[in-house]
């Protein structure tokens, strides 16, 4: 799993407990999905432009730890599985001691202009497999 994307919890990420609203850990996913994207040559913005976009049919968070204000976060993510039209990726959020605040899965359709599924473009799945030291499972 590589780490993709850091953030710091903000105030407003917080609920009346002081830590983190379970439902920004959605946004932090996404986030981290989006500069997984950028680190595999796969901007968001150029998705449209290339023929395909990709949207989420699955996520699943199971929440270990909470965060506080101000805690610096450490989101990874990977592929973890590769099918015909669909990725799944694994997503691991941590705190500055390396503790383990979630996990999760996130799975995500690639779709044709007309949104569409359509099959995941073999240039994305090499780029997925060029990037990360262990390979999605085949399926």
């Amino acid at each position: 799993m590589h780490d993709v994307y850091e953030n710091t919890v903000r105030f407003a990420e917080t609920d009346k407990q002081g830590i983190v609203f379970y439902g920004n850990y959605a946004t932090y996913q996404d986030e981290t999905f989006t500069a997984f994207m950028e680190v595999v040559g796969y901007p968001y913005e150029e998705l449209k432009e290339r023929g395909w976009d990709v949207h989420v049919v699955n996520l699943e968070l199971s929440y270990r730890k909470p965060a506080e204000f101000r805690e610096q976060l450490t989101n990874a993510m990977r592929a973890s599985a590769i099918r015909d039209t669909s990725i799944e990726f694994d997503y691991e959020c941590r705190n500055a001691d390396g503790d383990l605040l979630v996990e999760g899965t996130v799975t995500h359709v690639t779709v044709d202009e007309s949104g569409e599924p359509t099959r995941v473009p073999e240039s994305f799945r090499d780029a997925i497999v060029e990037f990360q030291e262990e390979p999605p499972e085949p399926v």
